[in-house]
């Protein structure tokens, strides 16, 4: 549940910003969530229906100053993202045009003030190398 996730390149990524309502806390939400990302997972996973991996993250309050420009910059109108790995957006609309999600999300969205789901399509990715240690002069 909590392993690493391996991308492969030409997947989508679909991009989920969710508002909680006022008063409402991670905590509040933590179950409603789980539920949905393993309903995902094990439903719609691999050939069963185009998803990859996934990941939620909390906004940390947090905002780069060297990686952020404009007037709004140092703010965000979300508190969690759910970042989504898919085959193909044609069968990440299927999974969740499915009623065993569509009763999943909606346990999530009762708590939610707005969700905005963005899809993406890969062009880059790779990772750091090991590089040698740089010995002490």
């Amino acid at each position: 549940m909590f392993g690493p996730i391996t991308i492969p390149f030409g997947c989508r990524l679909l991009f989920n910003t969710v508002k909680l309502k006022p008063g409402v806390t991670i905590d509040d939400v933590e179950v409603a969530l789980a539920e949905l990302c393993s309903t995902v997972k094990d439903t719609y996973g691999g050939d069963r229906g185009g998803f990859i991996a996934g990941q939620v993250f909390r906004f940390s309050g947090f905002v780069s100053a060297e990686g952020s420009l404009g007037s709004d910059a140092g703010t965000a109108d979300h508190d969690l993202v759910i970042a989504t790995y898919w085959r193909s957006f044609e069968q990440h609309e299927r999974s969740h045009a499915d009623r065993v999600f569509r009763e999943k999300f909606a346990a999530l969205a009762e708590h939610c003030s707005q969700t905005h789901e963005t899809g993406y399509e890969l062009l880059w990715q790779g990772a750091a190398e090991a590089l040698p240690s740089r010995q002490a002069a």
